[in-house]
């Protein structure tokens, strides 16, 4: 519900804040004060069009703050949490700017936000209704959703049902699609993937082999070169009189001559014993390399060629050989398929025919229960237009059927006659603001408590109103009120004194300058209130039967 809403600098509203708690809030005055000035700052502050005429002459902008406290209110906890909007104590803030150049911020939970998203949001926390507007409720789309929230669990469950039914439906028709364009480039994409698998295969590729063929490349080309050094290393080492070998030799013989006359000679010649065999393992490494250096140009023209082969491919199909027989690996699979297609169009024809029926049949279970419950709903609405001096009004869902999707297989539409004798038409082609107004609040007081949003916010919706009807409406808002918070702009003295809350919005000048100002009234304050908006002047009649309303 709103907690707080705080106005600055929009149209004659300099600065107003009101505080909102649970129940039935009423906001009364003069005609011009400023009423629905606050509805239109409620509307922007939850995302609807900004209009520059709207900040205050003089002002650089007007900005409205909302405080939404979602304590009672967890579809819309999930759906901030959803967007990434902090909440602070469950309660919710909202920030938004119009700039007299024209240009519109909004902020919410402290974080710049598109004013679409503000919408989107807006639309879980408040409903709204002016005199001659439809909102959620004259949206006929929204009308099958309200009639599931009245029947309650069992349409809730069939249509969770009817969902996951829907979902497989679709999967299966999709995949039945998907092969049908395939098949209808088969032949083509066939012979491509062949080619491909072919081409692959014909030169068989290892995981690392460009690397060892690189390195085997450089050896094949420097074979001269390297056998040169390799053999002239060789002779210095172990090959030519004098040799490393030879050399080390005769010094560790010289030491094992001395090692008798200083034990302490031995710990010198185990490195050098160490290094010799050492040398000698090295000689013959040196040995062996040199004897396998093949310099034959046929064996290098075959590298460079496996080489070229292995690059082509890499180009084509990967970066290296390992994602290259894996595309092979891709490509071979796709062929199965594609060649088994007919099996599988068979396949799954028969799977999209079992999951449309069992669509259907969950579907059909589902308007079943909604056409049977829709009577039972539409004689409840009847009941509290009746109450409302409606005596000859008719009310009555309309059902169309259409293909099945996630929401069934029913277009529904509520439909409407005020008059005896006269057709009974969509409520968007009601004229009547007071028939309006008065169709509204029955259907919200047939689904009080089952709505889903946490606010609603009536605007002059005793319009045309007056007698036992007021009396009765006020009494229906006072009951909406235990579902709901409500806040009601009225001019009836019948609703006013039905609130547990009163704001008066007033009129006045300060420093020349005409102002809107917000009072909350206290309960002697209520009691001239009242008498004013019963008999315009504050007479002991008029004053005594106002207390005997508030009482």
């Amino acid at each position: 519900m709103i907690v707080e809403l705080t106005v600055e600098n929009l149209a004659i509203i300099d600065r107003a804040q009101v505080d909102l708690g649970p129940g039935f809030t009423v906001l009364t005055g003069e005609t011009g004060a400023g009423k629905s000035l606050m509805i239109d700052a409620i509307e922007l502050a939850l995302g609807e069009r900004a209009a520059t005429e709207l900040v205050r002459a003089g002002a650089s902008k007007a900005s409205i703050n909302v405080v939404v406290d979602l304590s009672d209110a967890p579809n819309v906890r999930a759906q901030c949490e959803e967007f990434g909007i902090p909440l602070e104590d469950n309660l919710l803030y909202v920030q938004r700017e119009v700039m007299a150049e024209g240009r519109s911020t909004c902020r919410v939970g402290g974080r710049m936000t598109p004013v679409a998203g503000l919408r989107a949001l807006g639309k879980s926390l408040v409903d709204l209704h002016g005199q001659h507007d439809h909102q959620a409720l004259f949206d006929p789309e929204r009308h099958v959703g309200y009639l599931d929230l009245w029947i309650g669990e069992a349409a809730t469950a069939l249509l969770a049902e009817v969902g996951e039914k829907h979902g497989v439906a679709q999967g299966a028709r999709k995949a039945l699609n998907d092969l049908r364009k395939g098949l209808r480039d088969r032949e083509q994409r066939i012979d491509l993937l062949r080619y491909q698998a072919q081409e692959i295969e014909a030169v068989a590729p290892l995981p690392g082999e460009t690397e060892d063929l690189d390195a085997q490349l450089s050896r094949l080309k420097n074979a001269e070169r390297l056998a040169t050094a390799g053999m002239g290393a060789l002779e210095l080492l172990d090959e030519q009189e004098g040799c490393a070998v030879d050399l080390l030799g005769t010094a560790i013989k010289t030491l094992e001559g001395i090692v008798r006359y200083d034990s302490g000679v031995d710990d010198i010649l185990k490195p050098l014993r160490e290094a010799l065999y050492a040398l000698e393992d090295g000689a013959h490494s040196l040995r062996s390399y040199t004897d396998d250096l093949d310099a034959d140009p046929a064996t290098l023209d075959e590298v460079q060629a496996r080489l070229d082969a292995l690059r082509k491919l890499r180009r084509k199909y990967g970066e290296d050989e390992s994602a290259v027989l894996a595309h092979l690996a891709s490509v071979n699979e796709e062929l199965a398929r594609m060649e088994d297609a007919e099996a599988n169009e068979e396949n799954l024809n028969a799977r999209v025919e079992r999951a449309d029926r069992a669509l259907a049949k969950t579907a059909g279970a589902l308007s079943a229960l909604r056409r049977e419950k829709a009577r039972e709903f539409a004689a409840l609405v009847e009941r509290q237009l009746r109450d409302l001096a409606m005596e000859r009004a008719r009310f009555a869902v309309d059902f169309k059927d259409r293909e099945p999707d996630e929401d069934g297989m029913d277009t529904v539409e509520f439909i409407f006659s005020a008059n005896a004798g006269e057709p009974m038409r969509p409520l968007a082609k009601i004229a009547s603001g007071g028939e309006i107004s008065r169709l509204m609040l029955g259907i919200k007081t047939a689904l009080a408590g089952r709505a889903g949003v946490p606010t609603l916010i009536f605007d002059e919706v005793d319009s045309g109103l007056g007698g036992r009807a007021a009396t009765t409406m006020a009494r229906k808002l006072e009951e909406l009120a235990t579902h709901y918070q409500l806040v009601v702009i009225s001019h009836l003295p019948q609703i006013a004194a039905r609130a547990t809350t009163h704001y008066r919005i007033e009129k006045g000048e300060v420093d020349g300058r005409v102002v809107t100002r917000i009072v909350r009234l206290n309960e002697t304050q209520r009691v001239e209130e009242i008498a004013r908006m019963l008999a315009g002047d504050l007479t002991a009649a008029a004053l005594a039967n106002a207390r005997e309303m508030l009482a």
